[in-house]
């Protein structure tokens, strides 16, 4: 048993030795390295970080609601003036030729005073929807880094899953050895070396379809990465970590305060309150501060007449308040204050949803972390004892007191264990990144 158990790693490591050798040649990327390319690179990110800093632009100038406004205009006219005149008596006057130009300017300055403390609920609002805007910005990096996490260990469980197929591989490929011998001496039937033949060429087909489906992953996780999808020249680590000391009731301690989905709705909330003020200070008189001063000159080259001057200047400097009082406008404040209290009783029932959702998604993600923990445990006893039947029914085939048929259920199992075993470390991580994301703890 022994003597065949040093044969059978050696063949297996004679057939993969060509894998690894181009493996080794390649860079591995980290998942910290996946990670610190979707951070920067990744385009649902990037849209979210533009959306962000338009809210943040906003905010900037939020002080400057407070400030008074300030406008200035000037203009210059010339004129030609053609003047005929006749009157009563018989006289006549002829004043053609007389060229005047006008220079006019003015500054106004408005200051509001009063608005029913709208420009404070403003610039409050602002300031929310800026907070808002960081928080949209956290929440898609906590999903897209739990996006990664999944399709870098999802590239990591195919590279299993085809190591576990070379294995398959070199298992059939003894079958078809024994069958072989056992058929040239005349001890066994030609169709078990031809069913074993059938069998190796079915995993061959099998081990580049998986080839193909790592090298589909790799495209997968680069898209993510936002890199070309054919830059596929890279390896992946060999093993899936998990933590499994995660606890039920610490999780539901901190989910309300941490995850990014709820926080981002409770800023909702808060919007849509401050949205309210805005629209009750309506019924407010608006007190503003007016100011201005008017400038105007006239020059001619000659007077039409004895009364009309040659050279007129005029500057006015005027200030005083104006109070715009809303007396009635078709009840239009009452509506856009009613439509934003619901607007407000709305999000708070939005609110209450994502929390009911978010502790559902909590409470399912924690019993499979739980169900996948306890099923990895069973089928690493299972894999053992698979790969020990394995051994001894291929053992006992050559020594021919079994047949191909006992030798193929057992590697039928040992094939199906791997692929259990393969896919319940798969999912541990996959429901620890879950919960992980739930609690918002990806990203600090």
């Amino acid at each position: 048993m022994k003597r065949y158990l040093l044969k059978y790693c050696l063949y297996s490591l004679l057939l993969m030795g060509s894998a690894t050798g181009l493996q080794a040649q390649q860079q591995v990327l980290t998942l910290e390295q996946a990670i610190d390319l979707t951070l920067k690179n990744n385009f649902d990110i990037r849209l979210a970080r533009n959306t962000a800093e338009v809210s943040a632009n906003d905010y900037a100038y939020a002080n400057f609601a407070f400030a008074p406004r300030l406008n200035a205009t000037a203009g210059t006219t010339w004129n030609n003036t053609a003047t005929k005149q006749e009157f009563a008596n018989g006289s006549k006057r002829d004043t053609s030729g007389i060229k005047g130009n006008n220079i006019s300017a003015n500054v106004t300055l408005s200051w509001t005073l009063f608005d029913g403390l709208k420009m404070f609920a403003t610039r409050h609002k602002l300031e929310s929807i800026r907070g808002l805007g960081e928080l949209a910005i956290k929440n898609q990096v906590q999903n897209s880094i739990a996006t990664v996490i999944g399709g870098y260990y999802n590239i990591v469980q195919q590279k299993q899953q085809l190591k576990a197929l070379a294995e398959q591989m070199s298992i059939s490929a003894e079958r078809v050895k024994l069958s072989d011998g056992k058929f040239t001496t005349g001890l066994g039937p030609k169709t078990d070396l031809l069913q074993s033949k059938v069998d190796l060429n079915a995993q061959k087909a099998l081990y580049i379809r998986q080839l193909t489906l790592i090298e589909q992953s790799k495209s997968l996780l680069n898209q993510l990465m936002a890199v070309p999808a054919g830059a596929t020249g890279y390896e992946v680590t060999d093993s899936i970590p998990f933590n499994a000391g995660l606890s039920f009731a610490a999780l539901q301690q901190t989910i309300a305060n941490n995850n990014t989905a709820i926080k981002v709705q409770q800023q909702n909330v808060a919007v849509s309150a401050l949205t309210i003020k805005e629209r009750q200070a309506d019924y407010f008189p608006v007190i503003s501060f007016n100011s201005g001063y008017n400038y105007n000159r006239n020059t001619s080259n000659a007077a039409s007449n004895n009364f009309s001057p040659r050279f007129n200047r005029n500057g006015v400097f005027n200030y005083g308040l104006t109070a715009n009082i809303p007396l009635f406008n078709g009840f239009n404040v009452k509506r856009q204050v009613q439509n934003a209290r619901l607007d407000f009783d709305y999000q708070n029932i939005a609110l209450d949803n994502i929390r009911s959702q978010v502790d559902l998604s909590l409470n399912n993600a924690f019993k499979d972390y739980e169900y996948y923990k306890k099923a990895l445990e069973l089928e690493e006893e299972t894999n053992e004892l698979a790969k020990e039947n394995m051994m001894v029914a291929l053992e006992r085939f050559k020594q021919g007191v079994s047949t191909t048929l006992e030798v193929k259920e057992a590697q039928q199992s040992l094939e199906q264990s791997y692929y259990r075993l393969i896919q319940a470390r798969y999912n541990t991580k996959l429901a620890e990144t879950e919960l992980g994301r739930l609690n918002g703890s990806l990203v600090q």
